[in-house]
């Protein structure tokens, strides 16, 4: 077997106008493979230098360097109800360094006369505010703190030309993600008292750009690796194994369609104005899909996302409550809509990935309330009638959660107080008093689910029949 490496593989020369923060599986499988697709279809020539985010030791950088910078990307799903695999050796990452402990290779690098653009994934918790971070850090602590120092720097190097701008993209999981990035950019500047001229070159120079990502991403495939490397013909120990399935909506100005042409390629990038509506979309119909079939599923013994739906009275749960009650309260196109809704549920059965339904339940008290409220809600205003599959979805997440329910082995992982309050006002003898309760906690919800009138009736009696009938019995009369 091979070892992967510029010895090994050919690897041409790219200019580097990508400045990466990150170097993990997502960006890897997701971002860098869409690059180097790019690269190789001749729509773009652009190379990536990754720099690790946060402090911290450099064996992931140790890696990269033995390879190269050179990895696989392994990707296995369903496309038009058939199995599909793809394989590819991703190219796009010219170097990778740690600016904590090579802080002038990475000045210079953010200095330089052709870099373009800031690619970032720094997990949730990355773009955040911390006043006070010291600018002349080398480099500055938070991610906001260390671009605006980067971005000074730079203006002060190009005496505030124009187009020495940068486009920073953003991929962290937070909604407006860019414009929030840009928000905390701004307020550096103003609590270091950096000159205006700086602020204005930032407003009138840079473009930041808010994205919704979307792609299952395990990671590096432990379980058969070896197997991988015999397939691939390479000691590869960066491989990174995700799903088939892949869309990049990319909201903000023109520029960047111009500049970074993903979906001349062919691939499933998406340039909008502004992402609100797409993500608010996805969010109901996939999340919206994933949260409500928790509850039933782990009540049915399942496991995985595949294991459930090989349960008829799931999938066809599934499939009804989308096209019944999320789609028709979605304005758009209802041909379109129902097309994107079946390339979404599709990736439901991709069999090589165990997208784990424990792992997906990870505080579902919130993520129900964001993802299937606005569902029950539209049903109720926009159409006048219940929406009573996603409803029935609430009675299964309150009784998974009462400590009374039929899963086996599953704690609930989510806020303890909340947990606490269910289980302690669980009463065999009166559900619709502590359903009641659970709904009219305020600590637990923004939103008031009694604006809908027959909420709390219509969830006490799907809560009575799951606990009587048990779980399967109670859905089957629920699609009856």
């Amino acid at each position: 077997m091979k070892e992967l490496n510029k010895t090994t593989v050919e690897k041409r020369n790219l200019p580097i106008k990508i400045l990466q923060f990150g170097e993990g599986n997502f960006l890897r499988a997701f971002v860098d493979w869409m690059i180097d697709k790019a690269n190789d279809a001749g729509v773009m020539s652009h190379g990536i230098v990754a720099v690790q985010p946060i402090a911290g030791g450099d064996t992931m950088i140790k890696m990269f360097k033995e390879q190269d910078c050179l990895y696989h990307v392994y990707l296995e799903g369903i496309k038009d109800k058939k199995p599909v695999k793809e394989v590819a050796l991703v190219k796009s990452i010219v170097d990778i360094m740690n600016p904590y402990s090579q802080y002038s290779e990475y000045e210079k690098l953010f200095l330089s006369e052709e870099l373009e653009m800031i690619i970032s994934n720094t997990t949730e918790a990355g773009i955040r505010y911390e006043e006070g971070d010291d600018l002349n850090a080398a480099p500055p602590k938070s991610f906001p703190a260390k671009m605006t120092a980067l971005l000074h720097k730079r203006y002060k190097k190009f005496n505030g030309d124009l187009n020495k701008g940068l486009l920073i993209i953003c991929c962290e999981l937070i909604e407006d993600n860019g414009s929030t990035l840009r928000e905390y950019v701004l307020k550096h500047a103003k609590y270091n008292n950096l000159e205006e001229g700086f602020i204005n070159w930032v407003n009138a120079a840079c473009h930041f750009y808010d994205t919704l990502v979307d792609r299952i991403v395990p990671g590096f495939p432990r379980e058969n690796i070896d197997e991988i490397k015999a397939e691939i013909g390479f000691n590869d120990n960066l491989v990174v194994k995700g799903e088939y399935f892949h869309v990049w909506a990319i909201g903000g100005d023109s520029i960047i369609k111009e500049k970074f042409p993903l979906d001349k390629a062919g691939l499933n990038v998406l340039f909008m104005d502004d992402i609100k509506a797409f993500r608010a979309k996805k969010v109901r119909i996939l999340n919206g899909s994933h949260t409500a079939m928790v509850p039933v599923a782990l009540q049915l013994g399942c496991e995985t996302v595949m294991d459930a739906f090989n349960t008829p009275e799931v999938e066809k749960y599934i499939n009804r409550m989308v096209a019944e009650e999320v789609l028709p309260c979605i304005d758009e196109d209802p041909e379109e809509l129902k097309a994107f809704a079946a390339k979404i549920l599709e990736r439901f059965y991709n069999p090589y990935l165990k997208h784990y339904l424990k792992d997906i339940s990870l505080n579902s008290i919130s993520k129900w309330e964001t993802r299937d409220y606005p569902t029950v809600y539209d049903n109720c205003e926009k159409l006048r009638k219940n929406a009573k599959l996603a409803t029935f979805s609430f009675a299964a997440l309150l009784v998974l959660y009462s400590g009374q329910s039929a899963a086996k082995n599953f704690t609930p992982n989510d806020t303890v107080e909340f947990i606490g309050f269910i289980q302690k006002n669980f009463n065999r003898n009166d559900i619709k008093g502590w359903v009641s309760a659970v709904v009219n906690n305020k600590a637990m919800w923004k939103e008031n689910f009694a604006e809908v009138s027959s909420f709390i009736d219509e969830v006490s009696k799907d809560a009575e029949l799951i606990l009587n009938k048990g779980m399967l019995q109670a859905l089957k009369e629920v699609m009856a």
